[in-house]
């Protein structure tokens, strides 16, 4: 059961990514952790279907790697706004995870 857009899981995720300053970054699993939950999956799916009005390219797969089929549109983000990168920036980056990770307080 997928959750709707007025859910209050929705609503929180989108909350904690929009909180996430620029050059910084979480993975899908932190989100969840920071929700009190271990539901990684739960807060792609909120990102792929309600994602797109918060800044989408600060949460990350837990290699370090930008979302899926999104790496290309992400790394100008990324670019823009400092994040640390490993990697020539081209195909085969990542973000630099132990000197991005950010968590909320």
């Amino acid at each position: 059961m997928r959750p709707g857009p007025d859910s209050a899981f929705v609503a929180h995720v989108l909350d904690v990514v929009d909180a996430i300053p620029p050059g910084r970054v979480m993975t899908y699993g932190d989100v969840a952790a920071a929700l009190g939950s271990r539901a990684a999956r739960a807060v792609g799916q909120v990102m792929s279907n309600y994602g797109s009005d918060v800044p989408w390219w600060r949460v990350i797969r837990a290699g370090g790697h930008p979302p899926t089929e999104h790496e290309d549109r992400a790394l100008p983000f990324y670019l823009a706004e400092g994040t640390p990168l490993v990697g020539s920036g081209g195909a085969a980056y990542r973000i630099d995870y132990a000197a991005a990770r950010w968590s909320p307080e």
